[in-house]
């Protein structure tokens, strides 16, 4: 049984457009947390967190194991707000912890699930076990990788917008015609992922279901929604439940992008690279 154990976990991104709390992305900024054997509870971290055991990660580790002889480190490259998976990442971190302590490794189903209960909903979660694009559903998640051509820009607001309110302005029912057509990109979406196809993945990243009725919270990030393309990017689409907006570029054009959106949002917002494709929750 291990003394001590450091893991690692990636932000993400979930929805990815059209899928509303299925689809989800783990990006190129982390989550560090490190476990090792004290006299008692402490929590160390630089981060505007809890530093008492509601803490995110001290919560979900003690669903494995008693948290009072330990000392937590945290650190962490990814923003507190915004929609960037640093709740799911802490969770998953506390959790991957304790099953490593415990003499575990590795993400499955059952660490999926217990993220999942604590985090409300998968796809964050399920990004951050696993790493790549992934898609839930029926309570597994299914990964992919983004192609290599294919890399993501960050535009993180300094206002945040809470979830509760993000998640409060969505109706209860949508028109048939929105539903189908988030099916359709939806598909054509993971279609272009598959295969590589960059002008499908553009096509793909519209919705009708949850990007429009949040539009009044962050009207500057929605607007760069319609505006992507034309500085240059594949499209874009709203992080989460927002304020932040992932754009997708392709590698080529990804430093005239990242040129053309700090121009853009000059005194609101920072622009970060962050890429695709990033391994998923990993022990060091």
């Amino acid at each position: 049984m291990a003394a001590d154990v450091r893991v690692r976990v990636p932000a993400s991104s979930a929805n990815l457009g059209p899928g509303f709390d299925c689809f989800a992305a783990a990006l190129g900024l982390f989550l560090e947390l490190e476990v090792s054997e004290a006299a008692g509870f402490e929590l160390v971290t630089d981060l505007d967190v809890r530093r008492d055991r509601s803490n995110l990660a001290v919560l979900a580790f003690e669903r494995v194991r008693p948290a009072s002889r330990y000392r937590f480190e945290l650190r962490s490259q990814i923003p507190l707000s915004g929609g960037l998976g640093s709740s799911a990442a802490a969770v998953v971190a506390g959790l991957l912890a304790a099953r490593a302590l415990a003499g575990g490794n590795g993400a499955d189903g059952e660490l999926l699930k217990l993220a999942t209960e604590l985090e409300g909903h998968p796809d964050n979660v399920a990004a951050a076990l696993l790493g790549g694009i992934t898609v839930c559903a029926d309570g597994e998640a299914h990964r992919l990788e983004a192609p290599a051509a294919l890399e993501a820009l960050l535009v993180v607001p300094e206002r945040a917008v809470r979830t509760q309110r993000a998640r409060a302005v969505l109706p209860a029912t949508v028109p048939l015609a929105d539903a189908v057509y988030n099916t359709a990109h939806g598909a054509l979406l993971m279609l272009g992922l598959a295969s590589g196809d960059l002008e499908l993945i553009g096509r793909g990243l519209r919705d009708r279901l949850h990007q429009p009725y949040r539009a009044h919270l962050y009207p500057r990030s929605a607007e760069l929604l319609e505006h992507a393309a034309s500085l240059g990017a594949l499209g874009a689409t709203v992080s989460g439940a927002g304020p932040t907006v992932l754009v997708w570029v392709t590698r080529d054009a990804g430093t005239a992008v990242a040129a053309a959106l700090r121009e853009r949002t000059e005194g609101w917002a920072r622009v970060l690279a962050a890429p695709f494709g990033v391994r998923g929750a990993e022990v060091l």
